[in-house]
């Protein structure tokens, strides 16, 4: 199903001489494990609506979990340019890919370093970076989306052990997840992250079904009835809802870098049809309406890179601020929503069909628009930062 294209980069601006050689040979194996593993199969898992198991393994052998985890733990110890690279190659191949590497490495790896104890690192993290076992985010319930300091779900002290109850929604990996990194309130109303394993009593991972976006990943809820949680399982080091926000930075962050490659992907294709189909007797590529596509395309491509290794750099100095991680989303999420939308015109009628990614690119943006912060929650994320005001209360 679909069609082998050998991909051509795109680097109007001669971005790979900033970039360094390590960055660069990261960049592209990953690229290599994509157009081995992803593109030839990538349209047949999506239209059976199928998630691969066998390729989380294969994720963890090519080191693409946990890049910025410490060594010592398993994980790769680079820098944020390299793991923004990495996650701009897997979304080049699908979002669905990209979001279960980006929950396993941004949503479970980076909290459990960051706010587990000891123990907690040793036990987990290394299983996590080679793919042994699976992790999910629990934060987003069916009544609190994007205000997620609402959540209902309660955690009670019974002395020696927790008890929790409550519900999860819209969870990626969550079916397959051997642990969920949880976030429900105590007693005293303070958001606690918790490690809740496969099998422990009362608690279920239910599938999403009837998903038009995102069908090559996995997505379920997470149900919490009476589950015995030990007290070991509470990650120690940070709690209030700035725990799960800090998460979902670093997420947000590795999806700016995942746009592009859907925008670079989608004007690789427009590029080469428009010079191969023919109408009124000369390739389509002649006409100015397609050059103002494929320009506009280059431009916002070009534009996006240069932000993005920017952000990369305030990220690797701990300079970068939310508010600069939601403009970068926002932005490249959108540029490469129009993109796929201009380049699928450029197609025509076979622009529809799965010979060519653009609409499984676009049904897929439609999701990565919405999750880790709204199109509009991020835009107000910059209001605030802007004039000093929140728009949330």
């Amino acid at each position: 199903m679909g069609i082998n294209r050998d991909f051509e980069s795109v680097d109007f601006f001669n971005i790979d001489e900033i970039l360094t050689d390590e960055q660069k040979l990261i960049r592209n194996s990953v690229r290599d494990f994509v157009s081995r593993e992803i593109s030839p199969n990538i349209e047949e898992w999506f239209e059976n609506n199928h998630f691969p198991i066998e390729i989380v393994k294969k994720m963890g052998n090519s080191g693409i979990f946990g890049p910025t985890v410490n060594e010592k733990y398993g994980g790769g110890g680079l820098d944020y340019i390299s793991y923004g690279l990495i996650m701009q190659e897997l979304e080049r191949g699908d979002s669905g890919m990209r979001s279960t590497a980006s929950v396993q490495s941004s949503l479970v790896m980076y909290p459990i370093e960051a706010y587990g104890s000891e123990e907690q690192k040793k036990k987990y993290l290394p299983k996590l970076a080679s793919g042994e076992i699976l992790g999910c985010f629990g934060l987003t319930e069916p009544d609190y989306g994007s205000d997620p300091g609402g959540m209902v779900s309660k955690l009670k002290d019974e002395g020696n052990y927790y008890i929790l109850n409550g519900s999860k929604m819209w969870i990626s990996n969550s079916p397959e997840a051997d642990i969920a990194i949880v976030w429900a309130k105590d007693e005293n109303k303070r958001i606690k992250g918790i490690i809740v394993e496969k099998g422990m009593e009362g608690f279920s991972a239910p599938k999403t079904e009837g998903k038009l976006s995102l069908r090559s990943s996995l997505t379920g809820e997470l149900v919490f009835n009476n589950v015995k949680i030990p007290k070991e399982n509470i990650l120690p080091n940070k709690d209030g809802l700035g725990a799960p926000l800090g998460c979902l930075d670093k997420a947000r962050y590795g999806i700016s870098w995942g746009a592009i490659g859907v925008a670079m992907d989608c004007y690789d294709s427009a590029k080469k049809y428009s010079l191969e189909r023919k109408q009124f007797g000369k390739p389509i590529a002649s006409f100015q309406l397609i050059q103002k596509k494929l320009a506009e395309m280059l431009t916002e491509i070009t534009k996006a890179q240069l932000l993005c290794w920017r952000l990369g750099k305030l990220m690797d100095s701990g300079k970068a601020k939310s508010s600069h991680i939601s403009l970068a989303k926002r932005n490249n999420v959108e540029i490469a929503l129009k993109i796929a939308r201009d380049a699928r015109q450029i197609h025509g009628g076979m622009g529809i069909t799965n010979d060519f990614p653009m609409m499984r690119h676009m049904m897929n943006l439609e999701s990565v628009i919405t999750y880790e912060g709204t199109h509009d929650i991020h835009l107000l994320i910059l209001g605030n930062e802007i004039t000093g005001i929140s728009a949330f209360s």
